[in-house]
């Protein structure tokens, strides 16, 4: 689970770098709408919690709550990676 979160911070980090702002919610919403056809083969349900990042970059409320949500899972930081 911990490989998990750490690959989905990385792909926020690249995202929030590459991705104009206005594009990252269109991408979260595909994201989301993927991940819930997560039954199909090249699609996953891995795409949820992706797409919901993603989105949370765009929306600053949920940036907030995600942030918190993060840093509350991860209290010791990147320290034991």
């Amino acid at each position: 689970m911990r490989r998990f979160r750490h690959r989905i911070k990385r792909m926020l980090v690249h995202v929030r770098r590459r991705v104009p702002p206005g594009l990252r919610l269109l991408l979260g919403i595909l994201l989301i709408c993927g991940g819930i056809l997560g039954f199909l083969p090249i699609l996953g349900f891995w795409m949820i919690p992706l797409g919901l990042g993603v989105a949370a970059l765009d929306v600053v409320p949920m940036w907030r709550a995600l942030r918190r949500k993060i840093s509350r899972s991860d209290p010791g930081g990147d320290k034991n990676r």
